[in-house]
């Protein structure tokens, strides 16, 4: 019997709801590109329901528990002793979401003698060091594509209300204003910009669709070029590097995965060949720009904008920087875990656990890591140091 350890963010300040705001979501059985959403066996839930929360559980209890094995459930992963690190020296299997991740570090991995799987629920494995996963021959997998297109929607939102100077406005109303002036002054069209993303995979691609009918000029850059039809239908512009694109871009939006070479990548010297007044938009992944820089980059003028909802380490400490920082959108990590997306994330866990359980395969397109090696979606999207 497999002992499975479950990380989840907190539940709702107000308790665990009772109702919500609407009584389905639409059900998506297919991505662009024909990948099929996650076809579990079953699921023990409904859809639409909070389910990254603790008391959500992902819906996995009764299926493991009526099947003999063990579950445990925390949000407590960071400081020294929680429940996380008290639980994983026995643990086969963690699951833990990127909007709250149970850093799975090397340390951590040696320390679990027991464990050979780690789930994702939702994509983005960078809380797993991949290199020592490698190492013991732990499983990486996961639920790739699940929450890719609420990201995307989560970039386009961003973007316009960077550039139509949306939640400074906004403000206004809610301070009980209305100098039309004061909310104007920094407001532009996105008509005629030009957007370009680093990355063009599940999620750059489908940002780049989004911002099409915008009548926008569109680049991307990417280790693996689109096909040539793609580029003729959406008029892309496609650059071997960043270094080479964002000098041309008003709009720039990070979609790339966490590895050593995006670690970093916008610091100091490459925000400072961006347009003057330019705009960044990241919910990759943190680490891939400089912290510091950015908040510098904002202040000096250099950015008009910066909006994500990713930060390092998350949850993020009271005293971010990027709290305070001005001309800023920024959300907690929470552009993939709309309920619409927790439906199809909580299935496809269970999808792997069923897989992984009975011994079977686990979905090429979940593996990260798999073998001792980086292994389907994962030797695509990730390199490691080894």
């Amino acid at each position: 019997m497999a002992k499975v350890l479950c990380v989840l963010y907190d539940d709702p300040t107000d308790g665990y709801p009772t109702a919500y705001a609407r009584d389905e979501v639409p059900a998506i059985d297919s991505y662009p590109g024909g990948q099929t959403a996650p076809t579990p066996e079953a699921i023990d839930f409904t859809p639409g329901h909070l389910l990254g929360s603790v008391s959500g559980e992902l819906g996995l209890r009764g299926f493991l528990e009526e099947a003999g094995h063990t579950l445990v459930v925390t949000s407590d992963k960071d400081e020294s002793g929680s429940v996380f690190d008290r639980e994983l020296a026995d643990a086969d299997v963690v699951i833990s979401q990127p909007f709250w991740p149970a850093y799975l570090t090397p340390e951590r991995i040696a320390a679990a003698k027991n464990l050979k799987l780690a789930i994702t629920a939702g994509i983005g494995s960078d809380h797993v060091d991949l290199d020592a996963a490698v190492a013991h021959g732990v499983t990486v997998a996961e639920v790739t594509f699940s929450n890719s297109i609420s990201v995307a929607e989560h970039v386009v939102m961003m973007t316009l209300s960077l550039v139509r100077n949306y939640l400074p406005s906004h403000r206004v109303v809610l301070d009980g204003g209305w100098n039309i002036a004061d909310c104007v002054a920094r407001s532009y069209d996105l008509e005629g910009m030009h957007v370009g993303t680093v990355a063009a995979g599940r999620i750059g691609l489908a940002v780049l669709r989004r911002l099409a009918p915008f009548d926008v000029e569109l680049h991307y850059t990417d280790r693996h070029r689109l096909p040539g039809e793609v580029e003729e239908e959406l008029g892309l512009v496609f650059h071997e590097s960043a270094a080479d694109m964002v000098p041309h871009c008003d709009v720039v939006t990070v979609n790339a995965p966490l590895h050593p070479e995006t670690e970093g990548l916008f610091g100091d010297d490459l925000l400072a060949t961006m347009k003057r007044g330019a705009y960044l938009v990241n919910t990759a992944r943190a680490k891939i720009v400089d912290r510091d820089a950015v908040d510098r980059a904002l202040r000096s003028g250099r950015l008009a904008g910066y909006a994500g909802d990713v930060w390092y380490p998350q949850p993020a400490p009271a005293g971010h920087p990027w709290r305070t920082m001005p001309h800023h959108g920024m959300t907690p990590h929470i552009s993939g875990s709309s309920l619409s997306a927790q439906a199809r994330y909580a299935a496809g866990t269970r999808e792997i656990l069923e897989s992984w359980l009975a011994g079977r395969p686990i979905r090429d397109e979940y593996l990260i890591v798999d073998g001792g090696a980086l292994a389907g979606a994962g030797a695509h999207s990730y390199s490691v140091r080894t």
